[in-house]
């Protein structure tokens, strides 16, 4: 293979997380680690010798912070940059924060507790540098506090539906925009955001001060209500289910499905199985494919799906993969996808070229044939 490899700065002041780092990243044959930096001052130096494709970057170090280091690197010279933090809660906001001033994703310092423990770690980590490497960076250089958009509210809108959506990298700020375009009365909306646990809450609580839906971190169990918002936590699938006239979630320990937990998969699955026709199906930028069975699954079941466009996304991944499977009715640019949500549960019809009905989807590795929750899926059990 001839492909040139993604070349990779760690920067961390820990020599343990840069070592652990550099083996995992390492074993990945897509992926060259061109070097260490114990802090921002070490980082810029090996900089000026030979730039990365990627850095991992620390938050918390001596002589200057990674969010002062990501803000001056982001305004003079723009590399993907993955934050690897630690869990604590001031850590996620942080972390949180890096992604407005320009970082592409979040992942957690290695876990090494059990061999399944670091087997994870090594997917999450060599999945994220892949992503960041392929990512857009313009437009992600923060700004400043958005303004909210201004939206018409609508007479009515149809209380039945749903909306299910799936997200990974580039989506914390695609859900912000998305988000904001929605009137208070939206259909209530679960959605799934590849990010590791303890930051699914704080970026929930981002979110809910942003817009006018009220948005938290799903808990076992919460109904899903018109303007709702339920963000599965971090390293938990979140599944929708029925009870009578009203949908509610379920969360579900188990194996990583299509290579994350949680799983864009698993949710729009059971979305297929428990609210059909009633169910909008929306999927927003990310590498890789979690997703695409999934929103394929809702549309032979009735529902109506869109897919955000090349343009508009950070990485061009999991819509690209569910247009391959014939499983979109419509690929709009991210600002249209909103209004696309507001006509569809209102009764409107969206000038999109509907696609030829597609065979049915194999079924998801590690998950039954059903819809995520199957006698045969390890995330019931």
């Amino acid at each position: 293979m001839n492909e040139k490899k993604i070349s990779v700065l760690i920067v961390d002041d820990s020599a343990l997380v840069r070592r652990c780092l550099k083996e995992i990243l390492e074993s990945d044959p897509d992926i060259a680690v061109m070097g260490t930096a114990s802090d921002p001052y070490d980082a810029a130096d090996k900089m000026r010798k030979v730039a990365p494709d990627v850095i991992t970057l620390d938050l918390e170090m001596p002589r200057m912070d990674g969010l002062s280091f990501l803000k001056k690197l982001m305004a003079q010279h723009p590399v993907p940059v993955v934050v690897c933090s630690a869990l604590a809660r001031q850590g996620s906001q942080t972390a949180l924060k890096a992604l407005e001033y320009g970082a592409v994703e979040i992942i957690t310092k290695p876990k090494l507790k059990s061999q399944l423990l670091v087997q994870e770690s090594r997917i999450a980590i060599c999945d994220a540098v892949k992503a960041a490497a392929q990512a857009r960076l313009k437009g992600q250089i923060h700004r400043g506090r958005p303004n909210r958009v201004p939206v018409a509210q609508p007479v009515c809108l149809d209380s039945s539906r749903i909306v299910v959506v799936g997200a990974s990298t580039g989506g914390t700020e695609a859900l912000r925009v998305l988000l904001e375009a929605l009137p208070n009365n939206s259909p209530g909306i679960a959605v799934v955001q590849h990010m590791p646990d303890q930051f699914t809450g704080s970026f929930a609580r981002r979110l809910d001060g942003l817009c006018r839906l009220s948005v938290r971190e799903a808990s076992h169990n919460d109904i899903l209500l018109p303007g709702r918002v339920l963000i599965a936590p971090g390293n938990r699938h979140m599944l929708l289910k029925k009870n009578g006239t009203r949908f509610y979630v379920a969360l579900k320990d188990g194996p990583l499905v299509s290579r994350h937990r949680p799983s864009v998969d698993v949710l729009f699955r059971s979305a297929a199985r428990h609210a059909g026709r009633n169910a909008l199906g929306v999927l927003l930028t990310g590498m890789g494919a979690d997703g695409a069975q999934g929103l394929l699954a809702l549309k032979q079941a009735g529902a109506a799906t869109v897919a955000q466009d090349e343009s508009s996304c950070v990485v061009f991944g999991m819509p690209k993969e569910a247009i391959k499977l014939n499983a979109v009715d419509a690929v709009l640019p991210l600002e249209q996808v909103g209004p696309w949500i507001i006509e569809q549960a209102g009764g409107g019809t969206v000038r999109s070229h509907r696609l030829d009905p597609p065979r049915l989807s194999p079924s998801i590795p590690g998950i039954g044939k059903g819809d995520g929750e199957g006698e045969k899926s390890p995330v019931c059990g």
